[in-house]
């Protein structure tokens, strides 16, 4: 039995990243559960075959008021969990984001597209993904985009069901910018599925939909849902935020993974799971 190693394993995309594992019969351990009370250290992270590190920096705003704050928890940790792996001969999954792309030229991104983020989050999700490029490890980088759904407290969704519950739905931006949204389940089974693929040549794959939805209709949806006005925006852009992410997910299809839950659903699902727990 193969024993997979999740780091980060008590957050959003890493404790549903370690249920799928488990389904899928590995036996599953989890450490640096939280980078602030529980740091990784070579200690924490003992013996392991796999590893998909869900670790890390997670936010761009939060890159934008603190890089430093955000390298050092995105990039050094990664190192330790890389160093660890390649002593134990041990495969790694990276989880990257279409951060890395920056202002994306062409629309849907493959994962030959240019590289030239402009967030230090971006910086430093591409800076893990070159140390396993130099690492002379068996690694597969994830390069997930707007991952949603019930459970997580923070970001877009979030923010827009307590705006909405609030009767007080107001925005930035123009709502005309797109996203790619992946459910989390489908994110989940697209990290387990692209741990086979783990290799020295260290393959990149797109994980999204390879749709791009406007964030109005996607506020819109849970304004109706919740009995709220229609959302409104103020025009002010957040500091890098590129206006369009769109994954191309040839590869990901290639693999015989495709998302599954629709984007409506899943909205759905998050505004249920917001009622019940808020």
């Amino acid at each position: 039995m193969t024993v997979a190693l999740v780091t980060g394993g008590a957050g959003f995309i890493g404790s549903a990243v370690a249920r799928a594992l488990a389904a899928a019969g590995h036996e599953v351990r989890i450490a640096g559960t939280s980078f602030a009370r529980d740091p990784l250290t070579v200690a924490s992270l003992g013996e392991f075959d796999l590893v998909v590190h869900c670790a890390g920096g997670s936010s761009v705003a939060a890159s934008v008021a603190d890089p430093v704050g955000d390298y050092e928890k995105t990039v050094p940790p990664f190192q330790l969990v890389l160093d660890r792996a390649k002593a134990q001969k041990a495969r790694v999954v990276l989880l990257s984001s279409g951060a890395v792309y920056g202002l994306a030229s062409v629309l849907p991104t493959p994962e030959t597209a240019a590289i030239a983020p402009v967030s230090p989050y971006g910086v430093h999700k591409r800076r893990c993904e070159e140390l396993c490029e130099q690492s002379g490890t068996a690694c597969v980088v994830v390069r997930l985009f707007s991952v949603y759904g019930p459970g997580l407290t923070k970001q877009l969704l979030w923010d827009a069901c307590g705006k909405a519950r609030a009767g007080e739905p107001v925005f930035g931006g123009t709502g005309d910018e797109q996203r790619d949204w992946l459910h989390i389940d489908d994110a989940a089974a697209l990290i387990v599925r692209a741990a086979d693929e783990a290799s020295l040549g260290v393959p990149v794959i797109n994980g999204g939909r390879g749709q791009g939805v406007r964030v109005r209709d996607v506020v819109g949806q849970i304004c109706r849902e919740l009995g709220a006005p229609a959302p409104r925006f103020t025009g002010l852009v957040r500091e890098g935020d590129p206006a369009q992410y769109i994954a191309d997910i040839t590869r990901a299809r290639e693999l015989g993974w495709q998302p599954r839950v629709a984007l409506a659903d899943g909205i759905s699902q998050v505004v249920r799971w917001f009622r019940e727990h808020s």
